[in-house]
């Protein structure tokens, strides 16, 4: 009678709490700062309240995560990861995550064909994208660039910011500049060529992100690649920086979200839920607003001052250009080499 009873209350527990979500810890990956702020604002705070479960962050880079993953490959510990240089193309090919579907992620299905050209290779979709374009003094500049190839123009000589190509912006940019004069991810010598005479113009090469902006603030350089979201920064700090698509297009680096594979079949369900509440167009419209990155989503409505700040709608999204991350990832040690030899000359 007590076991019948003990069953019968078990099967009330089921029905009051499927699969046992509110027993349930899920651990995810967020980049730290400002950014896991926002993370937990537009993505962990709601989607605990709904699902009613707990959510874990592990904080690093996407550099970071990756070397977690690998130490972890035959005992995981994380379902989630988040990575935004290009890491799921190699995690992928790794076997360190487990491929989607969009029967297990119905947000799938409304995102750019951009957004996802990753996901029969195993990889996770982009939820949001940097758009790696030029960014110019408006103050000092009263035509706007319309070409990559404007950065050669005689008016900008000795003020022009490059960024190192251990920057993952940076390196976008440079690729960008080679694509434009010929080269490809197999040749990239035309785009050093072309750095170079920057180079002996005197234009300024730096590596992090806080110096591009440094410089930009201070008036130390006019015009330079680099991405939308630090432009959106520096305006927002009086800066008279603004951001422009070339006609050629923009580098994307794009922010995705990844299952883990080898996690428990629970956590693997409640782990896909989070993915797919990551698509929701709303919440990359929050993104936007918040960080200024691109939603993948035709779905997502912006605000005409957001709008303006990013890569948005159909059209602009098609002058996105995705360099194949698993060729970055092959080729950078070499390309980093190469570009020290040109600094050093």
């Amino acid at each position: 009678m007590k076991s019948t009873l003990r069953l019968a209350f078990a099967g009330v527990l089921a029905a009051i709490l499927p699969h046992s979500l509110s027993a349930q810890e899920l651990v995810v990956s967020s980049f730290g700062g400002a950014w896991t702020d926002n993370h937990r604002e537009l993505v962990i705070a709601p989607f605990e309240k709904e699902y009613g479960v707990t959510v874990r962050l592990v904080t690093g880079y996407s550099a970071d995560i990756m070397a977690q993953l690998q130490a972890q490959k035959d005992n995981p510990q994380m379902d989630v990861v988040h990575f935004s240089g290009g890491q799921e193309a190699v995690a992928a090919a790794e076997g360190l995550l487990a491929p989607i579907t969009e029967a297990e992620v119905p947000n799938l299905a409304k995102l750019y064909p951009i957004a996802k050209e990753g996901i029969a290779k195993g990889e996770g979709p982009a939820f949001s994208a940097a758009a790696i374009g030029i960014l110019y003094n408006s103050d000092e500049i009263d035509t706007p660039p319309t070409s990559w190839k404007d950065l050669w123009d005689e008016a900008y000589e000795g003020n022009v910011l490059l960024t190192d190509i251990s920057n993952s912006y940076g390196l976008l940019g440079m690729l960008m500049i080679n694509k434009v004069y010929g080269g490809s991810l197999d040749d990239i010598q035309p785009g050093l060529d072309k750095i170079a005479e920057l180079l002996d113009d005197g234009d300024e090469v730096v590596r992090s992100s806080t110096e591009v902006r440094q410089l930009f603030a201070q008036g130390d350089v006019l015009i330079g690649p680099y991405a939308n979201d630090h432009a959106y920064r520096l305006k927002a700090d009086g800066a008279p920086i603004v951001f422009v698509t070339p006609e050629e297009g923009a580098a994307a680096s794009f922010l995705t979200v990844n299952l883990v594979k080898g996690r428990p079949e629970a956590n693997k369900d409640l782990a896909l839920k989070f993915i797919d509440y990551s698509l929701r167009p709303e919440v990359m419209a929050g993104w936007a607003e918040a960080a200024r990155y691109s939603p993948m989503s035709p779905d997502s409505k912006l605000p005409e001052d957001v709008a303006a700040d990013v890569v948005y709608g159909e059209e602009q999204i098609s002058k996105l250009v995705a360099f194949d991350a698993a060729k970055i990832g092959q080729e950078k040690s070499a390309w980093i080499d190469a570009w020290n030899k040109l600094l050093a000359q």
